[in-house]
Formats: C-alpha cells, structure tokens, sequence
C-alpha cells in the first residue's frame, strides 16, 4: 500500500488532504479530556502534512452519538488540545457546511463524523452518498491519509468509503501498527507471551482461539479470569462470571497454556473506599468481589514475563482506576518493561491498557509499541480483515 512518504514525495502545496485520525479521547464531566495518548499520537502525520503546505482536513469521531448532534460528543475540546500541542489554531468545522477559507498549512477538524448516522450505517449506498459529500468538501483532486488504526476494523464511510473515491495513503500509525502486528502474527521470537485482562471471557474468547496455537504462556487477569476459576471449580463470591462461558474456559484450559492468578485483592463493594483484603483464589468468600490479582500472582506474572522475549498485552489486571486495585496491573505493566529493558519485544494492544500506562506513570518508551487501536489490534490478531487496511492494499 502507498504510504504517508509516497504522498510527501509528491507536491502536495496548497493541496487538500483529507485525513482519518483516531481522536475518540476520554472526557469527565466537564468535558476536560483525561487522556490525550490518542491526540499527541496522532499530531506526527497531521505536522508532516501541513509543513509540507498542504490544506489538512481532519475527520475523527467522539463516543456513540445516536440522534444527530450531541454537545456532549463536540470535537470542540479536541480542537483546542490539538492547537496547543500543535502550537498553532485548529478550527472546528461544522459538519455538511462549506469548508473555511483555507491556506497551504493550515488544520481544519471536522466536527464529529458519527453526527451523521450514515457514517456507521450498514447501507452500502447511504455509507457511499456521505462519502460523495465528504470528497465533495476538498474536490477529486484531494488526497486521503488514513492515520485512524483505531477505527480500520469498521467499514465506516469515513475509514472505508472515502478511501475507494480518493488517492489513497496510509499514514504513518496505520503503517506502524500493521508492521508490528505482523511481526507478531509472523515468527515471533520465544518465548511468547500474552497477556490478557478486561472484563469478560465473550470479549476475547475469539483472540484467545487463535492465539494460543502460537503462544507459550497465556496469562489472565482481570474480570475475565473469574469465570476461568470457576471452570477450575473455585467458587468466586460476587465476582464478574460469564455462566455461559464456563464450557468454553474448560476447554480452553486443556492447552495448558493458560496462566491464572493463584491470589486476588477482593473487596465488599464497589468503590475506593470499600474493605477489601488478599486472599488465594479458593479463598473468595460469598459477598466478595475479586477486584484485582495479588502480589503472588504478580509474582508468578512477572517471572515468566521478565524471561519473556515476545509479549502482547491487551486489558488491565484489575480496576487500576481505584488506588486500592491498580498494583495488579503496575506490577505486570513494570515486569513488561522490564523484560523490554533486557531485550524483549513488547506491545501494549491499546485500549484501557495504553490508558493504564499514562495514568500508573509508567515510561511509555518502556515498551516497544504501544497500540492506538486495541480492538482493531485484536482483530488483526484474530486472523480478521480489517476493511479499512484492505482497501489501502487494493489501492
């Protein structure tokens, strides 16, 4: 597929581009973003585009929108993080409207492209007119740079259907997180490693298939491993359990490739300030909740990780956003870095586990790659097509 540096190697002064970036960033109640992981990521290409002159114009989604426009899903707090890291005014254009004047370097955001319900929509001619509509803003003589790997596994209009209409690139995350993932679909070397966390077994059961033919060790934490234990015949008190998946974890488990938390940090409730204490996983009593892995399983994680030479990690160990229920998560995190520190290749699959790097403060160049996408990530590693990343290739 043709790249962001096949495009710069053109002139592209004074040319449209029209760019997919994945900038869906959390928010708290007042609309401040807790994380710009995914904003600063994305500021290499939208940079190399404008100081090579060109008129960038940006689409990019925020949350679920379902009736239209929603202030609460505005781009408008996006605009304004990517000016000050660009150090230099973003404006936010409003959607089906004429584009603002526009000057050779200047960013353009487009407000949020899921206002419009046909960006998501499974009508292959719906999809195709808003895509017409899109290309109609910059003209047919634009270029287009998908830079979004976080929404490449969605057929969407904006990923999929502008890509088929314009001259088409790959910018330089897509290009990235496709090269890494290879190499992990590839010949990794050994041992192998993963790590999976989240909340439930449903979530991953179809990565965990494909991956263990191709792994040494599967380690699981988090919610999910609960319904793993009670297909070990633990009770789990008031833990997360998928019921409907214990056959599945049973059969999964006869690879003798799983790893699970022998010790968990168990609470009476939900929250912060709730009892909690450490007890080995046949020790979880009714009326208690497994909220995070132990020091002990920590300890047996860490062993096999620091000795690891290839290692994928995608969901936390435990709720890392509560104090009492984040060491679960450090600790593997650090036992990651650390093995990357002695040599190892280590990737971070997006998602909630990028977000626990930032907010744990752990290096983010501790590791070698950390994902922008962790469901297009596991997708890919699902042996899946991914729509958006096949289109580039067709091009």
């Amino acid at each position: 597929m043709k790249t962001l540096d096949d495009l710069l190697d053109e002139d592209v002064q004074g040319r449209y581009v029209l760019v997919r970036s994945d900038l869906n960033v959390p928010l708290d109640d007042d609309r401040t973003i807790t994380d710009d992981g995914r904003i600063k990521a994305s500021i290499p290409t939208i940079t190399a585009l404008a100081e090579a002159g060109a008129l960038v114009v940006i689409m990019a989604h925020l949350g679920r929108p379902k009736n239209g426009p929603e202030d609460k899903y505005s781009l408008a707090p996006v605009a304004e993080r990517l000016g000050d890291l660009r150090a230099a005014p973003v404006r936010l254009a409003e959607l089906g409207k004429e584009l603002p004047n526009m000057a050779a370097g200047d960013v353009v955001l487009l407000e949020n492209i899921r206002f419009d319900p046909r960006e998501t929509s499974k009508d292959d001619a719906e999809r195709g007119a808003f895509a017409d509509e899109l290309v109609a803003l910059v003209g047919d003589d634009a270029a287009f740079v998908s830079d979004g790997f976080g929404v490449v596994h969605r057929e969407q209009a904006s990923v999929y259907d502008v890509a088929q209409r314009l001259d088409s690139y790959a910018g330089g995350l897509v290009l990235s997180e496709v090269e890494v993932l290879r190499t992990l679909t590839g010949s990794p070397e050994r041992p192998y490693n993963v790590v999976l966390g989240g909340s439930k077994v449903s979530d991953k059961l179809a990565v965990i298939e494909a991956l263990l033919p191709s792994v040494d060790q599967l380690l699981v934490g988090g919610g999910m491993c609960f319904t793993f234990l009670a297909a070990q015949g633990h009770g789990v008190g008031s833990s997360l359990l998928e019921a409907d998946q214990v056959d599945n974890c049973r059969r999964l488990l006869d690879s003798g490739k799983i790893v699970l938390p022998v010790d968990v940090v168990v609470a009476d409730a939900f929250s912060a300030d709730a009892n909690t204490r450490t007890v080995p996983v046949e020790g979880i009593e009714d009326g208690w909740s497994g909220l995070d892995i132990g020091p002990d399983s920590v300890s047996v994680f860490g062993s096999l990780l620091r000795a690891t030479k290839t290692v994928f990690w995608n969901g936390p160990m435990g709720v890392f956003e509560m104090a009492p229920f984040a060491e679960g998560t450090r600790g593997v995190a650090q036992a990651i870095v650390d093995a990357t520190a002695a040599g190892a290749f280590s990737v971070v699959g997006g998602g909630d586990s990028a977000a626990a790097v930032r907010a744990l403060g752990l290096p983010e160049d501790g590791f070698s790659h950390i994902s922008t996408g962790g469901g297009a990530s596991l997708e890919f590693l699902e042996g899946e097509t991914l729509p958006g990343v096949a289109v580039l290739e067709e091009q």
